[in-house]
């Protein structure tokens, strides 16, 4: 590696060079520039193109929350009739499956639901001329 020394290697010159008499004329320029008539700044709020469309987009959420709110719930719940088609279609699954999942809350909340009254029991035991089958199941 070769040798460096800073006191022997010529100097780079800077890039930057101020103007001649720039400092005599800078404070009369400053001066000048001072006295020159100021801008008027309205503040954002107060223009009414930006109220008015702050107004519109509040009101657009407002109106897309609950909409989205529902297409998102009625995307995920299933109703009963379309959860009763897939499981009668499925060729893989039978009544014990379904059985073997239930826990004692899903069994509660079936013996809640079910209300048989004698008329309906009497129709079924006399449509049905397999008696011994239906008291088995």
């Amino acid at each position: 590696m070769k040798e460096f020394k800073l006191e022997n290697e010529p100097k780079v010159k800077s890039g930057f060079k101020t103007p001649d008499h720039y400092f005599d004329t800078l404070s009369a320029k400053v001066l000048e520039q001072i006295n020159e008539r100021e801008v008027k700044v309205i503040p954002l709020y107060k223009r009414k193109k930006v109220v008015s469309i702050a107004a519109a987009a509040a009101v657009f959420i407002a109106f897309l929350i609950p909409t989205a709110n529902h297409y998102y719930k009625a995307s995920k719940e299933l109703d009963e009739a379309t959860l009763e088609t897939y499981l009668t279609y499925q060729s893989n699954l039978n009544q014990y499956d379904l059985i073997k999942e239930l826990d004692t809350k899903d069994i509660d909340k079936l013996n809640k639901n079910v209300a048989l009254e004698e008329e309906t029991l009497e129709d079924i035991l006399a449509t049905n001329p397999n008696i011994e089958n239906l008291i088995s199941e």
